[in-house]
Parts: C-alpha cells; sequence; structure tokens
C-alpha cells in the first residue's frame, strides 16, 4: 500500500451504523536505544505460550484488552489461534508474577527485516508498578536479538490514554497516522456490550 495515494477529505465523516472508529498512531525504532532504568521488580518473568496455550493466551488478553476493545484474538477458534502461536515467528509471552498471569507481549516476525509489537499490556492493578517497563525492556531485547531494520507497532485512541507518552518514552517515534473503521466488537457479542460507555454503539437499524 501506498500511503501517500490515499487521499481523506477535510471535515466530518459519518460512521456507518454498526461501526466504530479510532485514530491510530503508528510508531518505529530502528535501533535498540538505551535502556530505561527499572524500579524494583523481584519475582516477575515472561512465559513463552505455544498452540496449546491457547485457553490461556485468550484469558489473558480479554483480562487486559476488554476494556479497550480487543478484539480480533477473540473471534478466533482455539485451532486458528493456536497456530498463530505455534508459528515460530510469532513470539507472545505472558508476565508472570508471584499472584499470577499480569500481562502480554507478542511480537510478529512474520515480514523479513522487522519486528511488529502486536500486543503489549498490563492486568490493571499492575499498571504504574513498574512491571511495563520491565517488560518493555525486554521485548526489545528479543525484538533486537535477531538483525531487523525496525521495531514497530501502533495504537489508537482506543488505548490506554498513556500510551503513545509510554511508547515514545520507549524509545520509538510516530511517523503515520491513520484512521481505523471496522464492525463494533460489541454489536458482534465479541467484547462486552457496557465496555467504553462514553463510546455509544451505532447499532444497525438506529436511525
Amino acid at each position: 500500500m501506498d500511503w501517500n495515494d490515499i487521499h481523506l477529505p477535510d471535515g466530518y465523516a459519518a460512521i456507518p451504523d454498526g461501526k466504530i472508529a479510532s485514530v491510530v498512531t503508528f510508531l518505529e525504532m530502528t535501533a535498540p536505544p538505551s535502556r530505561r532504568p527499572e524500579r524494583e521488580t523481584a519475582g516477575l518473568s515472561l512465559q513463552r505460550l505455544r498452540g496449546v496455550d491457547a485457553g490461556r493466551y485468550r484469558a489473558v488478553y480479554r483480562t487486559i484488552g476488554e476494556r479497550w476493545i480487543w478484539f480480533s484474538r477473540l473471534g478466533l477458534a482455539d485451532d486458528a489461534l493456536g497456530a498463530i502461536l505455534d508459528d515460530p515467528r510469532i513470539d507472545a509471552r505472558v508476565l508472570v508474577t508471584p499472584s499470577g498471569d499480569a500481562g502480554l507481549m507478542e511480537i510478529d516476525r512474520r515480514v523479513e527485516g522487522e519486528a511488529e509489537l502486536v500486543y503489549f499490556g498490563l492486568f490493571e492493578p499492575m499498571i504504574g508498578s513498574g512491571a511495563g517497563r520491565w517488560m518493555m525492556n525486554r521485548a526489545i531485547e528479543i525484538a533486537f536479538s535477531q538483525p531487523i531494520g525496525r521495531f514497530w507497532l501502533h495504537t489508537c485512541t482506543l488505548d490506554h490514554p498513556g500510551a503513545i507518552a509510554f511508547y515514545r518514552r520507549s524509545g520509538f517515534s510516530p511517523y503515520r497516522l491513520a484512521v481505523e473503521v471496522t464492525d463494533d466488537p460489541r454489536a458482534l457479542g465479541l467484547v462486552a456490550p457496557d465496555v467504553w460507555p462514553d463510546l455509544p454503539p451505532v447499532l444497525a437499524g438506529r436511525r
């Protein structure tokens, strides 16, 4: 896709019934940055997930992401999700604390010469604890443990309000904006209907 060939008109655009929209920010780094200092985070570890762990992955994914309307993995059958996790170019890891699972990161190397941080998140009680910095430092190490030209991710206006600032502090730089329109996962039953009450669902048939 040549992004420069895409032209959106100025002004407002109506979102069709049954859809939601967000503004997406793409960020990247082309070399590992200086490592950010960490707080004392004794007892944290990362466990890599495989296809047999599809149920565990889904539970962690939903716990972290439902409030932010993460949904793309929720519509997959276990065998389809398991095939993704068994792909050697996918590195999905659960953050584990002495109390149990507490976070998720997933790195995708399926495009030659780059790594994408597809998912990164913590259970809500862990936000602000230092675990996110600890996990991001490991994500950067893992991404650049193989030769790549860039490590990139995207986040959107449905994500945690501190996400972009955290990624920038981690060494990522924004390089593109996009608008994403997709089926409302609340209307599809993939996430709870009361998620994001400030973003009212636009259901088919409403006028």
